[in-house]
């Protein structure tokens, strides 16, 4: 008879652990797997800085600088934006009637 109440107790014991266990190896777990997405950002990051720094470098001569500018819609000071739109077509049409 003594034996019955002391496995009970025991298993009460074990079960106890497990859950005083539980939180925080889940936390543990959890912790893991944010670190893990928090170091494949950073390697992307790394990844685009080395590419942005290609580029500035590739940048620095003024042609370039010029080019870039242009690209993004920048121009002069006294000069005026002017956008033109239809010249594939022109193109073609122009390739046509030759």
């Amino acid at each position: 008879m003594l034996r019955r109440p002391t496995r009970l107790l025991a298993l009460g014991g074990l079960l106890l652990a497990g859950f005083l266990y539980w939180q925080p190896l889940r936390s543990y777990v959890d912790a893991r797997e944010v670190l893990a997405e928090r170091e494949a950002e950073v390697a992307g990051l790394r990844e685009e800085k080395r590419r942005l720094e290609r580029r500035l470098r590739s940048v620095d001569r003024g042609e370039t600088l010029i080019a870039e500018a242009r690209r993004l819609g920048l121009v002069k000071p006294g000069e005026r934006l002017v956008i033109v739109r239809g010249i594939d077509a022109w193109r073609e049409q122009q390739a046509a009637d030759r």
